[in-house]
């Protein structure tokens, strides 16, 4: 094996090599990096400097999104997002269209069997803004409509 090539500071993509963090089972240095969207991931050196990792996974996400809302036919299997304005654009599709796995029969609200509760959610900005769990299920669903009244409205027609 060769000597280590020290990439600490270096930039690939969206990434800042930290320090090394041991080796791959291939026998590849494996660095410790900090992502620009302020997450952290271990690399592979080798992708690393041949560009086949350029984020922790943030960039992918963000492409996978935008190709989405590109593609008309994915666009229409969503629903019209003219139906809503969204005062936001960081607001995600999954809080705003009812799951196959829901149960509660309304968005963002669900029955936690572990803890005995209902559970509201509203995700925004790429952050769980409501997570709270309630007794009656009343609750949680006025709780998850408040947000929505708030992060939501309807559009004018």
């Amino acid at each position: 094996m060769g000597a280590a090539i020290d990439i600490t500071g270096q930039h690939f993509g969206r990434l800042i090599a930290v320090h090394r963090a041991g080796r791959a089972k291939n026998g590849n240095a494996l660095w410790f990096c900090q992502c620009q969207c302020g997450r952290t991931c271990v690399v592979d050196s080798y992708v690393l400097r041949h560009g086949k990792t350029r984020s922790c996974g943030c960039l992918a996400v963000e492409q996978s999104r935008q190709n989405i809302f590109n593609n008309p036919q994915a666009v229409l299997r969503m629903g019209d997002p003219r139906n809503l304005k969204i005062r936001d654009h960081h607001t995600d599709v999954s809080s705003l269209k009812k799951s196959k796995r829901n149960t509660s029969g309304v968005v963002g609200v669900s029955y936690d069997k572990q803890s005995g509760s209902w559970v509201a959610h509203f995700y925004y900005k790429g952050t769980y803004i409501l997570n709270k769990h309630f007794v009656h299920f009343e609750d949680a669903v006025e709780a998850r409509r408040a947000m929505e009244r708030q992060y939501l409205t309807p559009s004018d027609h």
